[in-house]
């Protein structure tokens, strides 16, 4: 973040919207891709020093329209940065990929003779342009495969570099017997990032190989029988006699670079992790020049400056499909077959068969049983369109291979039903943020276009939207020129004609918060906070200005004490707050996830964050997660209230939900509304089955937060963020689509409606708003923010 100053002052620009409402056409889609955290990493280990010197190195010039490496570096020495950028350089020429490369690398204290560690930032697989959906793809492979960046928040590699080694600091590619070379770490270590790398894990103890998720690299490794990794019983003994056994390479581009043998893997016995399978064999390849660089080890001395053609056409073999195993008998039938209700169509969901890797499934015919109609598709989901609405129908799923197919599984019945109308608000930006209020009597959207990276405002007239540029775009009068199309949030104070509107954005590019003030005539802006000159720690009282990433979550409340805002600390998992009082500065405060006492959590809070004000009465309900496995997913999360009068700094804490019996972890997304019989809250909750993923929805009325109503999604698939809720109605995510339900305590007289059938965009919000007395559900629709009338 960068300290800069806080006020800026713009005139009004305002486009008149001189027809209403645009009318938007219907679509249908469906996310394309799985995607896990990588959690494994592979490692170059300190060989042995007083050696003798081994070069194998060829200085490489950057070429002009290579792939694009970014780097973001943590406690790199600048002699450092230059061995680790001429490393990037040589890959930049190596391989190939339309999509940039993000790499984050941290120069840290790492023990145990590590010279350096990799691992992809995330494992994809079933995207478009996977050569075998049913196996994981390395986030750099599986982005040059699908020709564009899956997950665009995440790097795509994480490297760290051992600041204890000891390095040859001079930059010239000779060091001497005792010394380790920088560059050729990094020429090793991002291959593993690339994807040179096995998911395998083994327990020391029952010596079991585990392989839940295995990867493209995985599926060449064969045993010396000829059965692939990939296709072993995960866990099980067979599998961890062939990690510690005999394994070659089976692509044929790096049998060829080979000489026409089958590269030897390295797996010593006992297990090695972060060593075993993830590398070229130590004693066969310890003295093949180039092809000595993805073994385990580098000798002090020395040197590899570029990748090597066995490890190219290794890296080759990954684009393409893997050659199949040895199949002994036909598929179970698939598992779970599940039909969700669509718009003139169905979604049809499944797992693979129990024996999908012995079997080798090719591919999944689904069928409508009611036409015989058949679509063959490699995974799931499956659209099945050109339904009738109002018609039941059901389906079946088999699963073949090249001895023959399954035995059908049938799913349940669905009736396909009619969406909501469209219109659009605003078919030039895509509204994935979006805040709602009420500004001198009508309906106002602060809304978000991420393509352009501004933040907009429109403001109902009782016949059209005035649309107006609040900020970003080339930081013109008073604007800045970063993109601000982060989360938003929007309080009106005042009454009548002299209403203020308070917007509060987020800028993507310093990860700050900024203010807006509106007054129909002019906006004032100001940097909230992310601009300080350090991150302040957790456990200081005193609360400054903080440089944390405070960009995630957002909301605000107004009372007559003045303006206030709520914030997540990316850096410290912390909720900040700031209030100010008419023309006075910003009063900072750290509201909860710093201790235990006082009814507080040292949960990671805030993720998801809302905010309502009743008279003087402020009330914040956030998530808190407490606990995370391996891969990063929530094991135990609660839902925590925070009420407060005025700008009081004494809180009031409660929590409503826990984990309990039936209850995993709660707070996926959360929702909260003022409403004439008080506040109403809701969130997301998921079972111990259901870790990944949410499988019910809960609402309570905070005055009486013991009365707790839930629901289940059925047929409308899994919910999901976003939600919103007011007196009567919740939306939802339901499936990557958009439904609503109306709030009954009793489950039986709960009729959901699917709103939307197109999928979502990744984080975006919903809301409901009412227009003309006319109440719409508002949310980003194919690219577009659209107004959806039921």
């Amino acid at each position: 973040m960068h300290a800069r100053l806080k006020f800026r002052f713009s005139g009004l620009a305002i486009l008149a919207v001189s027809a209403g409402l645009f009318f938007a056409p219907p679509a249908t889609a469906l996310k394309n891709f799985r995607e896990i955290p990588s959690t494994v990493w592979g490692h170059t280990y300190a060989g042995a020093t007083g050696g003798n010197v081994t070069a194998s190195r060829s200085d490489v010039a950057k070429v002009e329209g290579s792939t694009v490496f970014n780097v973001t570096y943590t406690n790199f020495p600048a002699w450092a940065k230059r061995d680790v950028q001429a490393a990037i350089d040589v890959w930049a020429a190596n391989f190939p990929s339309t999509v940039p490369i993000s790499v984050e690398a941290t120069w840290v204290r790492q023990s145990g003779g590590i010279l350096g560690s990799a691992r992809p930032g995330s494992f994809f697989a079933s995207f478009n342009g996977a050569p075998d959906s049913s196996l994981w793809y390395a986030s750099a492979l599986a982005n040059a495969l699908a020709g564009q960046d899956l997950d665009p928040d995440n790097p795509e590699i994480v490297i760290q570099a051992n600041a204890l080694a000891n390095w040859d600091q001079r930059n010239d590619g000779r060091p001497t017997t005792s010394e380790y070379d920088l560059m050729s770490v990094f020429i090793h270590e991002i291959a593993h990032g690339l994807g040179f790398l096995s998911t395998n894990s083994y327990d020391t103890y029952f010596k079991y190989g585990i392989l839940d998720q295995p990867t493209i690299f995985d599926a060449y490794l064969q045993t010396a029988d000829g059965h692939r990794v990939s296709d072993s019983p995960s866990p099980s003994l067979e599998l961890g006699q062939s990690l510690t056994s005999s394994l070659v390479w089976a692509g044929p581009l790096g049998i060829l670079a080979n000489n026409g043998v089958a590269p030897k893997m390295y797996t010593p016995a006992p297990y090695e992790s972060g060593s075993s399978v993830s590398h070229l064999d130590e004693d066969t390849f310890s003295s093949a020049g180039l092809d000595s660089v993805m073994t385990p080890n580098l000798d002090a001395g020395e040197v590899f400056h570029q990748p090597g053609p066995l490890l190219l056409a290794m890296l080759a073999d990954l684009r393409n499909k893997p050659p199949v195993g040895i199949v002994t008998d036909v598929p179970l039938p698939p598992q779970n077959a599940l039909a969700l209700i669509g718009d003139s169509s169905a979604i049809v969901t499944f797992d693979p068969p129990t024996n999908v890797r012995l079997a080798q499934v090719l591919d999944y015919t689904i069928t409508n049983n009611k036409t015989q109609q058949s679509i063959t598709s490699n995974t799931s989901p499956v659209v099945m369109s050109g339904l009738q609405n109002g018609t039941p129908y059901n389906f079946s799923v088999t699963a073949r291979n090249v001895i023959g197919t399954s035995q059908a599984v049938s799913t349940n019945t669905i009736t396909p039903t009619n969406t909501w109308i469209p219109t659009y608000l605003d078919k030039g930006a895509d509204g994935k943020h979006i805040a709602t209020a009420t500004f001198r009597g009508m309906p106002a959207v602060v809304y978000t276009d991420s393509p352009s990276g501004d933040v907009k405002l429109a403001l109902w007239t009782g016949r059209t939207w005035n649309r107006v540029l609040i900020d970003g775009r080339g930081g013109t009068a008073g604007r800045t020129a970063d993109d601000v199309s982060g989360p938003v949030s929007v309080c009106v104070s005042g009454a009548g004609a002299k209403q203020i509107m308070h917007i509060f954005y987020t800028d993507v590019t310093t990860r700050d918060i900024h203010y807006a003030s509106y007054d129909t005539k002019k906006f004032l802006y100001a940097v909230v906070d992310g601009d300080g000159p350090i991150v302040q720690p957790y456990d200081q009282t005193a609360r400054v200005r903080t440089a944390s990433d405070v960009s995630v979550s957002n909301a605000c409340a107004s009372t007559a004490a003045g303006i206030q805002v709520f914030y997540r600390d990316e850096s410290q998992g912390i909720l900040l707050g700031a209030h100010k009082a008419p023309g006075a500065n910003w009063v900072y405060e750290l509201i909860d996830g710093d201790r235990k006492t006082n009814n507080r959590t040292t949960g990671d809070v805030a993720m998801k964050l809302r905010a309502v004000a009743v008279g003087s009465k402020v009330t914040i309900i956030y998530s808190s997660i407490i606990n995370m496995n391996s891969q990063k997913v929530a094991t135990n999360g609660e839902v925590r209230l925070a009420t407060r009068i005025g700008t009081t700094p004494l809180w009031n804490y409660q929590t409503l939900d826990k984990a309990t019996s039936t209850v995993a972890v709660a707070g996926y997304d959360v929702a909260l509304s003022k409403t004439a019989n008080g506040v109403i809250a809701s969130w997301m909750t998921s079972s111990r089955l259901s870790l990944a993923h949410p499988n019910q929805i809960r609402w309570v009325n905070t005055d009486a937060p013991s009365l707790l109503h839930t629901l289940t999604t059925g047929a409308f698939g899994s919910p999901s963020s976003p939600m919103s809720i007011d007196a009567t109605s919740l939306l939802f995510g339901c499936q990557e689509r958009i439904c609503a339900t109306k709030l009954d305590a009793d489950p039986t007289k709960q009729s959901i409606k699917l709103v939307s059938n197109s999928r979502m965009v990744p984080d975006m919000d919903v809301l409901w708003i009412t227009i003309k007395k006319i109440r719409y559900a508002l949310a980003s629709v194919d690219g577009k923010l659209t107004l959806l009338k039921p």
